[in-house]
C-alpha cells in the first residue's frame, strides 16, 4: 500500500512517516529527496520549486508498493492513502521559527494551516483522506491512531479539526 503523508510545515510529517514506515516494514521515501536525486524542479533561493505534475510521473514509476512517503507534496502523488497531519497553528508557528523560517514564511504556513490548504488539495487529488490532529499527541500516539484507522477500514475521516477559534492566538504570527 503506498500512504502519502501530508501536511503544513511543522505538524510533524517526517518524524511521524519514519515511525509509520518503520511499523508496517515499508519504505519510507522523502518528497523532497527525492525530487533532487531525479532532478525534478529547480532551487529558487533557498527552497526547490517541485513541478508535482513531473514528481507524480516519476514517482509513480519508480517507487515500490509498500512505501510511506513523507512531504507537504505528496498528496499529489498516486498513493492509496493520504494521511493529512493537523496541528494547532500556534505550535506550527513555534517550531518553524524554532527551524528559522523567515518571519513571511511562518505567516504564510500559519494561514495555510489554519485555512485548511493542505486538506483541501489532497480532497482535490485523491479519494481516501483521513485527517489526524496532532495537536497534544506523541509521534506514536499517532501512528498508533494511523495503524488503527487503516486497520480499522477507515477510507475517508475528514473535517476533524478547526482552527477558528485559534485567530487570535495567532494574528501575531500572520502580521509578520
Amino acid at each position: 500500500m503506498r500512504i502519502a503523508i501530508t501536511g503544513t510545515p511543522g505538524v510533524g510529517k517526517t518524524t511521524v512517516s519514519k515511525l509509520l514506515a518503520g511499523r508496517l516494514g515499508y519504505e519510507y521515501t522523502s518528497v523532497k529527496d527525492f525530487a533532487v536525486e531525479h532532478g525534478i524542479g529547480k532551487r529558487v533561493g533557498d527552497e526547490i520549486e517541485i513541478d508535482v505534475d513531473e514528481l507524480a510521473e516519476i514517482m509513480d514509476e519508480t517507487i515500490g508498493k509498500n512505501v510511506v512517503i513523507d512531504g507537504h507534496l505528496s498528496h499529489y502523488v498516486p498513493v492509496d492513502f493520504v494521511i493529512v497531519l493537523r496541528a494547532d497553528p500556534k505550535i506550527v508557528a513555534q517550531r518553524l521559527i524554532e527551524r528559522d523560517y523567515l518571519k513571511k514564511k511562518v505567516g504564510e504556513n500559519v494561514e495555510a494551516e489554519l485555512i485548511d490548504e493542505i486538506l483541501v488539495e489532497a480532497l482535490e487529488e485523491n479519494e481516501n483522506v483521513i485527517e489526524v490532529d496532532t495537536t497534544g499527541k506523541t509521534p506514536e500516539e499517532i501512528v498508533e491512531e494511523i495503524v488503527h484507522l487503516l486497520e480499522g477500514g477507515v477510507k475517508r475521516r475528514v473535517g476533524i479539526v478547526d482552527w477558528s477559534d485559534r485567530f487570535d492566538d495567532i494574528v501575531e504570527y500572520l502580521r509578520r
